[in-house]
């Protein structure tokens, strides 16, 4: 527990740097309707579900979003539209960096199609107490979320749930069920 409490400590000493020396730089200024990605503290990942490091939203330069609105009109959205759950690494929440491309497909659906929306379902594998993994599973949903929000989508399109472990769409007590179980689902409606 107490390694736990120090992790969290330094995850919040590291978030407030991120946020701290992330700064606009005076070349474009930001309106009222725009969010930053500065918020991002957790997420959803890959739709790979490997164990390789994660990547948060506000690590997506103004670049490769311009590049990625450009990529907007191609087959290819449709395509990775197709992918709808996002997988974690064990008590994280942070995005994956192989997830971008998916969830801002899906960030470009949402913003051009503003009557559909779509429930973020958070889920977490059976370690870790009932509560702990609620609020898990919650952060993960809410990661998603604030990166489709960054990306274009409207808030008012999103609803978040967790389910901690209550539903796991793998049974077993082994890294390979673990790893289907920590996951987002989007749940279109």
């Amino acid at each position: 527990m107490n390694t736990m409490i120090k992790k969290s400590a330094f995850a919040l000493v590291l978030s407030l740097g991120l946020v701290a020396g992330c700064s606009t730089t005076g070349d474009e200024p930001m309106g009222d309707d725009e969010m930053s990605a500065v918020d991002q503290d957790g997420g959803a990942s890959t739709y790979g579900g490997d164990d390789s490091g994660g990547i948060s939203s506000d690590e997506l330069s103004d670049r490769e979003r311009r590049q990625q609105a450009g990529q907007g009109a191609s087959g290819d959205d449709a395509a990775l539209r197709r992918i709808t759950t996002f997988y974690f690494d064990f008590d994280t929440a942070e995005i994956k960096a192989e997830s971008r491309d998916v969830l801002a497909a899906h960030a470009r659906y949402l913003s051009s199609n503003p009557n559909v929306n779509v429930r973020l379902e958070g889920h977490t594998d059976e370690r870790g107490t009932k509560e702990y993994n609620l609020a898990l599973g919650e952060r993960r949903a809410n990661a998603v979320q604030r990166f489709l929000v960054v990306n274009g989508a409207d808030r008012s399109q999103l609803e978040t749930v967790s389910y901690g472990e209550e539903k796991p769409a793998a049974m077993g007590s082994n890294e390979s069920a673990w790893a289907q179980n920590r996951r987002v689902e989007l749940i279109f409606r």
